[in-house]
């Protein structure tokens, strides 16, 4: 018989030196990001090896040399540049190594970050007392989520939508791969706010005569109309207006859910996979996009992120779910044969927070 060896027990110093490192997360942020806004990254970046100095680098940004000097060191410990000291400049070590389009997507994900979270969790305590986004009322004076903040607030839209579009580009080619529908089927994309996700769907199911509706609030079915007539699919897209709350039009053979059940509690989330469920014809299928925790939370980073996120800068509830959990939900809610197959870890991004799984269940 053997014995799993016991993990040695934390010491007092190694906690408080964990608290340490949380306490910097924020300033470590800031440093990183000022120099970016700052273009000192670019600058950097496109020196073609050049050392540069300190009051070059001051010039080219407007700013002082001694305060250069100091935000570097941050940059230096990381090995994002390197110091020459006899030449006294700074050289891009780890950020040349980045091409132009893998530097972008780490600077979409910062601002992002910066504008979406960092003034919002301020607030975070409060937002978790009341259940709902209390940063964005106190910060942007709106009440509701920020989805709904995006509309009117163009900052939010700017970094969220363009995390958001990389985020999709990168995951909806999987999607489609290891979603199997039918030739001819009648499929609603719920949630599908302007349509595109509609167009999509046949993109990625050509020659499969699909008839794809777009389900979401009225107030989307101008934009979405006019995205099917531009991609010229207006005769094979259609946009259904409601709250999935009050019920699905019934008769769909495939019901696409991306990117919205982890916006949403327990208690929703099983609101809206029983009217899926309520549409779809016997044999019907769920096909869920979601993020997911692994079943030991350690061997991820999202937990350092999204339920902060959800709770704090979102929507007020939900957060991703261990798969295990998502696939028990669908069973309670009548589904059965539920699959789920999971974006692992040499398909995505290094710097992808996310790691999307895909639900999979039949109506009998």
């Amino acid at each position: 018989m053997t014995t799993t060896p016991e993990k040695p027990q934390a010491r007092p110093a190694q906690v408080l030196e964990q608290f340490r490192d949380l306490a910097i997360g924020p300033t470590r942020f800031m440093t990183v990001y000022a120099l970016y806004e700052l273009g000192v990254l670019d600058q950097l970046r496109k020196s073609d090896g050049a050392a540069l100095s300190a009051e070059r680098i001051a010039e080219s940004a407007g700013v002082r040399p001694s305060a250069v000097e100091q935000l570097m060191h941050l940059l230096v410990k990381e090995d994002f540049v390197s110091y020459d000291e006899s030449l006294g400049g700074y050289r891009a070590s780890g950020l040349a190594l980045l091409s132009d389009d893998e530097f972008a997507r780490a600077m979409i994900l910062m601002t992002m970050i910066k504008e979406v979270c960092l003034r919002q969790l301020y607030h975070l305590a409060d937002s978790v007392r009341t259940g709902t986004v209390v940063g964005l009322e106190k910060v942007f004076g709106f009440r509701g989520d920020l989805y709904e903040a995006c509309l009117e607030h163009e900052d939010l839209h700017a970094a969220w939508s363009s995390m958001m579009n990389q985020t999709t580009s990168l995951i909806d080619p999987w999607f489609f791969e290891n979603v199997d529908i039918a030739h001819g089927s009648r499929v609603l994309d719920l949630a599908g706010h302007t349509g595109l996700g509609a167009i999509l769907t046949r993109t990625y199911n050509p020659g499969k005569d699909l008839r794809v509706a777009c389900f979401d609030f009225p107030k989307k079915q101008d934009d979405a109309l006019e995205n099917f007539r531009a991609h010229g699919e207006e005769e094979f897209c259609s946009f259904i207006g409601g709250d999935v709350y009050d019920g699905l039009p019934k008769g769909f053979d495939v019901v696409l859910v991306k990117h919205f059940l982890d916006q949403l509690g327990k208690e929703n989330v099983f609101r809206v996979l029983r009217a899926v469920y309520d549409c779809l014809e016997p044999g019907g299928q769920i096909y869920a996009l979601v993020p997911t925790y692994p079943e030991n939370v350690k061997d991820s980073s999202q937990a350092d992120f999204f339920p902060a996120y959800f709770l704090g800068c979102s929507t007020a509830e939900g957060g991703p779910q261990k798969a295990s959990t998502y696939q028990q939900w669908l069973e309670e809610c009548g589904f059965t044969s539920v699959e789920v197959i999971t974006h692992e870890g040499d398909e995505r991004p290094p710097e992808m927070i996310h790691v999307h799984s895909i639900l999979r269940g039949v109506k009998e």
